[in-house]
């Protein structure tokens, strides 16, 4: 079965795939380049108001395929590093569903998501101590976001893998979901994204990221909008709003 990106859209909710289930959905090189452009694919499209990333069966991504390694460390960190940043630039809200191991170029790609929900058994770690690999600069950083320093330390110093569990309490996951009951926590929550604000989950997300030079852009935008006027009459009128703000590239 070939390696590859599957990906589709419905009720508004892009889902992107990883595929390889022989290596337990580990990411090669092709794959990491074929990430980024699809990602400006689906971020252009004004039908996808959110994103999920998850891997086929029961693993999420168990890091980079190692052969890629093998070929040239370097080169192999620079695609999935790409990969990552296109990821978190993703302008819409973006959740990694994950089911089993998620590891190395796995937890790089989760990290890089808005919001991670997992299910019970699935197992998390950052493994290039085990293999004499420098962790990049940009994805340390953002591992220390999300998880606060000490845990990240842990995670990079140790390579030890950590249950979903320890993930939620320290951040890595947000949600911790039975086995059986992920999708379709996943599939209600999708829901509830899509029907808000994009224009306040766009500003929200530059700004949670560090975007504080954008004020200005985001008042102009919402002066411009007819969102707070949609969202005040749909709670007076007892109807659920229809929002209509879009993102524009």
């Amino acid at each position: 079965m070939e390696p590859q990106l599957l990906h589709e859209v419905t009720a508004s909710v892009a889902t992107v795939v990883i595929r390889h289930p022989e290596r337990r959905n580990a990411m090669t090189a092709a794959m990491w380049r074929a990430l980024p452009p699809l990602l400006d694919d689906l971020a252009a499209d004004p039908g996808v108001r959110a994103l999920v990333l998850t891997g086929e069966g029961g693993t999420f991504c168990a890091g980079a395929d190692i052969t890629s390694l093998r070929e040239g460390p370097q080169e192999a960190q620079e695609l999935a590093v790409r990969a990552e940043e296109a990821l978190a630039a993703f302008p819409k809200p973006t959740l990694a569903v994950v089911r089993g191991h998620c590891v190395g170029g796995g937890t790089q790609l989760a990290a890089a998501c808005d919001l991670r929900f997992a299910e019970e058994g699935a197992l998390f770690g950052v493994t290039p101590a085990k293999l004499g690999i420098v962790y990049p600069a940009s994805s340390t950083r953002r591992l220390v976001s999300v998880v606060g320093r000490a845990t990240a330390k842990y995670l990079l110093f140790s390579g030890e893998l950590i249950d979903a569990e320890r993930a939620l309490r320290t951040g890595l996951v947000d949600e911790v979901l039975p086995e059986g009951q992920l999708g379709k926590r996943v599939a209600e929550f999708a829901r509830i994204l899509v029907s808000r604000s994009q224009l306040t989950q766009a500003a929200a997300k530059e700004f949670a990221d560090g975007r504080t030079d954008r004020d200005a852009h985001w008042a102009e935008q919402a002066r411009g909008s007819a969102e707070a006027a949609e969202g005040v009459a749909a709670f007076l009128e007892h109807r659920q709003p229809r929002f209509t703000w879009t993102i524009s590239r």
